[in-house]
């Protein structure tokens, strides 16, 4: 076994998957599902999301094996969904919710929630320009303090 803190190729292998997952089913795979790709023992793949998470290459739900983000996609509802054709993602905030269609490299409808009620703001991307009806987007929190707390932000 590699060292705990090391990512290895593997890993990078199985971060790949993860997201080809995301992308094509709009969900990551569980452990299982991403040790029957890979024709290893879970076990394997349980080492590899931990690093993978230590890391910072994606997030695990907390006190689980379970990817709750692959950021910039969100593994649960959130206030931020993305329809890319016939695909519908989570995004896991604002800033994830422009990360989509840049990281696809598609265009967009974004329906985003506002924080303090239940009205939502539509957003447009097309060929990459971002198109809107007015308001702001509002990072509570520096980038540098995002880790901190992920779940808050």
């Amino acid at each position: 076994m590699s060292h705990p803190g090391k990512i290895s190729d593997h890993d990078l292998a199985v971060r790949t998957f993860v997201y080809q997952q995301f992308v094509q089913t709009a969900r990551p795979p569980t452990v299982m599902e991403t040790a029957v790709h890979f024709n290893l023992p879970p076990n394997e793949i349980e080492n590899s999301y931990q690093r993978l998470h230590d890391n910072h290459f994606f997030f695990l739900e907390p006190g689980t094996l379970d990817i709750r983000m692959a950021n910039p996609f969100s593994a649960l509802p959130t206030k931020f969904r993305v329809r890319v054709g016939q695909m519908a993602y989570w995004a896991n905030c604002a800033w994830d919710m422009l990360g989509i269609p840049a990281a696809l490299h598609q265009d967009a409808e974004i329906e985003a929630k506002y924080e303090d009620g239940e009205e939502t703001a539509v957003l447009t991307i097309t060929n990459g320009h971002l198109h809107h009806s007015g308001g702001v987007i509002h990072f509570p929190l520096p980038v540098q303090q995002w880790y901190d707390d992920l779940i808050l932000t």
